[in-house]
């Protein structure tokens, strides 16, 4: 069984990072990756320290990294442990702590680059 992934955001308008004035694309990148994850069966659960203060006030653990400074944020918790502080995780980290194998199709050849008959080459 897949684990349990908790997201604590900082205090944001919005988790996609497509609002406001400004593009986030840290945010954007890891709103699509938790958009991944979950086709992949895992379910992911985030908190916003500005929409949702008792979770953060809830769980032992983030109330004890808080007390260090709110730049431990965002934290990613695993199954009820911290496994990552301060930033957000690339889609290959995060697939790792919820133990999901990222799948890789190799590359189609396409006729250009595909060997025509009578040669060796793919090169056009």
């Amino acid at each position: 069984m897949p684990s349990t992934i908790r997201v604590f955001d900082p205090a944001l308008c919005c988790s996609t990072g497509v609002c406001g004035p400004s593009i986030d694309p840290e945010l954007a990148r890891f709103a699509a990756d938790v958009d991944w994850l979950r086709t992949q069966g895992v379910t992911v659960e985030r908190f916003n320290l500005a929409q949702q203060p008792g979770a953060f006030a809830e769980t032992a653990a983030v109330k004890e990294a808080l007390a260090r400074g709110n730049e431990v944020l965002p934290l990613v918790m695993v199954d009820d442990r911290i496994a990552v502080e301060g930033s957000y995780p690339s889609r290959q980290t995060l697939a790792a702590l919820a133990g999901v194998v990222i799948k890789t199709e190799p590359a189609k050849a396409t006729e250009c680059c595909a060997p025509k008959s009578g040669t060796k080459s793919g090169c056009c």
